[in-house]
């Protein structure tokens, strides 16, 4: 079960990883500093967008319209650290 836990854990610290660079892409689209019409550059946003949208999209439809500004990512992370917290202090101590 220990074993278990610490892939899940592995697992969420990857995804933070994912949602930070999927947010520091879409800023480097937006100013566009990468060049969007190349291939590379468009299958790494296409992989980063369809990882981390099916979780911000439900987010983004609870959250209210901040104009040109999204949140969810910082939602998303906050959900996450929540679930490691919970995950280190009270299912590891009990898991023996």
């Amino acid at each position: 079960m220990l074993a278990l836990l610490d892939v899940i854990m592995l697992a969420l610290n990857l995804y933070v990883y994912v949602i930070i660079a999927s947010a520091i892409f879409s800023w480097l689209y937006a100013f566009n500093i990468v060049n969007s019409s190349n291939q590379i550059i468009a299958t790494i946003g296409q992989m980063l967008y369809n990882l981390t949208e099916p979780a911000l999209r439900p987010i983004r439809r609870i959250l209210p319209n901040f104009g040109g500004i999204d949140l969810s990512p910082i939602a998303l992370l906050l959900g996450i650290f929540f679930l490691q917290n919970v995950i280190v202090r009270y299912v590891y101590p009990n898991v023996f």
